[in-house]
């Protein structure tokens, strides 16, 4: 391969690398709260870029939360590694949604969250320590509606 086609192939690996991972993270902006959403295969993993969730806030990240039960992927993790700070009736709400989740045969787990803000998640289905652990339980859990569904 000369130099020239050598240089325009890279070029070219560069763009599709730079538009694959362009894809993968964004950050939506609501009227209250950002958040960054990142867009795996099996799951998505929010992570609200809020230190504080206020219940002025719990609307917002209600409607977004609940809006991936319609997605093609409905499975959700959800960090709160920079939330050091929420109210009691918004983590209420939060294990709600995960209820529901899972009532509805997906996956909700949260992950990440500040040992001082662990008391408020003490009744919570699926929490990990990291994210890594929460892909791992996607994971498992979809190899058990599989499994479940094979015996229907």
């Amino acid at each position: 391969m000369t130099l020239s086609k050598k240089n325009n192939f890279y070029k070219i690996l560069d763009k599709v690398n730079y538009q694959a991972n362009f894809h993968l993270f964004y950050i939506h902006t609501y009227s209250i709260m950002s958040v960054k959403i990142d867009t795996k295969e099996k799951f998505s993993v929010i992570i609200p870029e809020t230190s504080e969730i206020s219940a002025n806030m719990s609307d917002e990240l209600k409607e977004l939360l609940n809006s991936y039960l319609n997605h093609s992927i409905p499975h959700v993790i959800l960090s709160l590694r920079n939330v050091k700070k929420m109210d009691n009736g918004v983590a209420e709400m939060i294990l709600n949604i995960q209820v529901g989740f899972y009532e509805k045969n997906c996956s909700f787990i949260i992950c990440e969250t500040l040992k001082e803000l662990m008391f408020l998640f003490e009744n919570s289905i699926n929490i990990t320590p990291t994210e890594s652990e929460a892909w791992d339980i996607i994971q498992m859990e979809e190899i058990e509606r599989e499994l479940l569904n094979d015996f229907d």
